[in-house]
């Protein structure tokens, strides 16, 4: 794989570039946690920043124009999403345009992307994705929230948990059963659900590091009209796996790990010896693994630009950069000593307690978007065609 840029790819590169330097405020650039995808764009200058964006047709960059995006190629988009991650600048209502818009073209009416498009650019529309459920992770398929035909609409009960941002949002992308009689798989379809319905109730969770980005969210006769079925009714699964794709093949997590790692390094030299060779060995690992990560991200590029759907090229590089966060939180903490034990608030900790945090952020990594043995099946079975059984 060649990973230089082309000469129209630099010039967009500089471009990127001069435009972050020119217009995102430094107290606007976001710390590591935030960065790695906890934050939900909670920020109310985040929409300031998406007017900026928006003077470029760089909110959604991949979009085709008539949608509202720029059309910019896949790598471009590969190096838009890279530069922005360099420079951390906010990715205010990101579930809705990196997931939801994607999806909605790809398995969308007309009418529905003339609904739901416009709201997601102008970030007056914000989504949440509601999957996950209770009994109901690793095993997605198994899900029992139900939707049930009547007249014109579906009513939909049951539960959804670990759903981010569900606190602030106006609309949900959501799974529920439509038929229990056949394959799990196939009994399933997909729903765009108003937030503000009656029946909807959402409750907060609060994770290890004391942040509240997490809620799980109950449906009680909830009404959602036909229209807002997205897809063929029962191949809901289908289109939650164009979902899963866009969720889980960006660079920003990598280049994230990388700028984290490289604020260790210098946090953590008042507390190591000189000379100690495991600590220099240790970092050294985490540094080359960092790397291999960024290489696992352009191989999700190169499959991007070449018109294909990543399916367990994502998968492999979601699942590398969830445990290489772990290990990456562990070897901060090791060389830290009891420092790296001091959360936000402490004068002692080092990177104002980011030490702290990231590692029990860190510790859900490997569950979100999807566990580890998730990615592992998927890379399995579809990506070296390994029998299920």
């Amino acid at each position: 794989m060649d990973f230089s840029d082309t000469p129209e790819d630099a010039a967009f590169r500089r471009e990127v570039q001069e435009f972050v330097a020119k217009e995102l405020p430094p107290d606007m650039r976001a710390p590591d946690e935030m960065t790695l995808g906890v934050g939900v764009g909670e920020d109310p200058r985040d929409m300031e920043w998406l007017k900026k964006l928006a003077t470029r047709g760089w909110v959604a960059p991949s979009w085709p124009t008539e949608y509202g995006g720029a059309g910019l190629p896949a790598m471009q988009q590969f190096i838009f999403n890279e530069e922005m991650a360099r420079a951390r600048a906010p990715r205010p209502n990101y579930i809705a345009i990196g997931m939801v818009g994607p999806t909605t073209i790809v398995h969308g009416t007309e009418e529905q992307k003339s609904e739901h498009l416009p709201g997601i650019l102008s970030g007056e529309i914000y989504w949440c994705q509601g999957f996950s459920e209770p009994e109901s992770g690793s095993d997605l398929a198994s899900l029992q929230t139900r939707a049930v035909e009547d007249g014109d609409d579906f009513i939909i009960n049951g539960q959804k948990i670990w759903t981010s941002g569900a606190h602030r949002a106006d609309r949900m992308i959501m799974l529920a059963r439509t038929d229990s009689d056949g394959p799990k798989h196939k009994g399933l379809s997909y729903f765009f659900l108003d937030m503000h319905a009656p029946g909807v109730t959402v409750r907060p969770l609060t994770n290890m590091a004391e942040m509240h980005s997490f809620n799980e969210v109950f449906f009680d006769n909830v009404r959602v009209p036909k229209k807002d079925m997205l897809g063929e009714l029962n191949r809901g699964w289908y289109v939650a796996l164009t979902t899963l794709a866009f969720e889980r093949s960006g660079i920003v997590n990598a280049v994230a790990l990388q700028q984290l790692l490289g604020e260790i390094v210098e946090a953590t030299r008042p507390y190591r010896r000189a000379g100690d060779v495991h600590a220099r060995n240790e970092l050294a690992d985490r540094a080359i693994e960092v790397h291999v990560a960024i290489m696992l991200s352009h191989r999700v590029a190169s499959v991007q630009a070449k018109g294909q759907m990543p399916i367990q090229e994502a998968s492999i590089t979601k699942l590398y950069c969830s445990e290489l966060g772990q290990r990456i939180a562990r070897t901060a903490v090791g060389l830290a000593g009891l420092y790296g034990q001091l959360g936000p608030g402490s004068p002692w900790a080092p990177l104002m307690g980011r030490i702290e945090r990231t590692y029990l952020i860190q510790v859900g990594a490997t569950l979100a978007g999807g566990t580890s043995e998730i990615q592992r099946n998927i890379i399995a079975t579809r990506g070296l065609g390994l029998p299920r059984n």
